[in-house]
């Protein structure tokens, strides 16, 4: 049967979210509904809530970082019942499709990244408010008492890990133990240190964020504001030549080649991570290429939603990974625009957003 629960709903890019009574279908076939413990706010979805660069679909429920609990089960669903764990995965797996099968890539052709604001399946909403339909946002939508997603886009993990911690994992934090599979500055400088990077130089123009870069094993903080030269060639000139790897993190596609240009001629690569919140093209001069630099990107740090992350999980219980340092801020589901400004000003890493029992 349908439910009627709370969500934050946006009306408006940029415009304060609205707590509203919606209306939620039950799963259909191959989906669950899950009743969503905590949802931390990811970047993601600050970016596409301030996004003039992305399709403008309101009303629409953002959140994508959540942990829950099994709820009801669609037809076929087989691998689920009532009561499980689970995390949301804002792309999934369905095991099926060529890339899934070959296991070169994440990329699921048939529960990839969802951009319109609609489910995988039918191409329809699951909410509604008032006999209208208010959209997804990556298939997942978890900033709501409830949610529906494909069972492709949800995994089952322990019983025992807590909810309010690893709800991270199902978007950044999830990339922790790779130097190749990071999404944010401090998972970068994490990775780097747990795969022994001698030297890990951080930039950014915020002091404040010194000290804790350097917790999470930044060994060089550098603030393009405090040099006269432009940050690549300070860059260049410490690291003799250029450093082996650069993490383009903010979204900021004008960074991606002075990025390139921070790496060294012959070997150094440039990992983009951010998501833009305008001016998606990037341009860089074809010369930085022809020295044997290499630019890609990254989606969920490379990990396979599925497959992977229950053993992240625990690794998380087994203390092999952090997670709980990430975590800055804890607010009740009715402050959840407290953790919009939060974000925007720079002053959190994550939030985990308590919803009501």
């Amino acid at each position: 049967m349908s439910i009627r629960c709370k969500a934050a709903v946006a009306w408006a890019a940029g415009e304060a979210l609205v707590i509203e009574e919606v209306e939620l279908s039950p799963p259909q076939p191959l989906e669950i509904r899950i009743k969503v413990v905590c949802t931390s706010l990811c970047r993601s979805d600050l970016t596409a809530w301030l996004s003039q660069a992305q399709p403008q679909i309101f009303p629409r429920i953002f959140g994508h970082e959540a942990s829950g609990i099994v709820e009801s089960v669609g037809e076929g669903v087989t691998e689920f019942e009532l009561g499980d764990h689970v995390l949301t995965l804002f792309t999934g797996e369905c095991m099926r499709c060529r890339p899934c099968a070959l296991g070169k890539t994440n990329i699921c052709h048939t529960l990839g990244l969802e951009r319109q604001g609609l489910m995988h399946s039918d191409k329809k909403t699951r909410f509604s408010l008032k006999g209208k339909p208010v959209y997804h946002y990556c298939a997942v939508s978890s900033f709501s008492e409830y949610t529906v997603v494909h069972s492709g886009c949800a995994v089952k993990i322990s019983p025992v890990a807590p909810l309010d911690k690893i709800c991270l994992l199902s978007c950044g934090v999830a990339a922790v133990t790779s130097i190749s599979r990071c999404s944010t500055p401090e998972q970068v400088a994490q990775g780097a240190k747990l795969r022994g990077a001698s030297r890990i130089i951080g930039i950014d123009t915020n002091p404040e964020k010194s000290e804790r870069a350097k917790a999470f094993g930044v060994t060089d903080f550098l603030n393009p504001n405090d040099h006269d030269q432009p940050i690549q060639q300070v860059i260049s000139g410490i690291t003799d030549g250029g450093a082996d790897y650069a993490f383009e993190c903010v979204g900021d596609t004008g960074m991606i080649t002075a990025a390139l240009q921070s790496c060294c001629a012959g070997w150094g690569l440039t990992v983009t991570l951010g998501v833009p919140k305008e001016k998606p093209d990037i341009s860089a001069h074809y010369g930085l290429f022809l020295s044997g630099r290499t630019l890609t990107g990254s989606l969920f740090g490379g990990w396979k939603p599925k497959s992977d992350l229950p053993s992240l999980v625990d690794m998380y219980l087994k203390k092999e990974i952090e997670i709980d340092s990430y975590i800055t801020h804890n607010l009740m589901f009715e402050d959840i625009n407290e953790a919009f400004q939060l974000m925007r000003e720079g002053k959190c890493l994550r939030c985990v957003i308590h919803m009501p029992k």
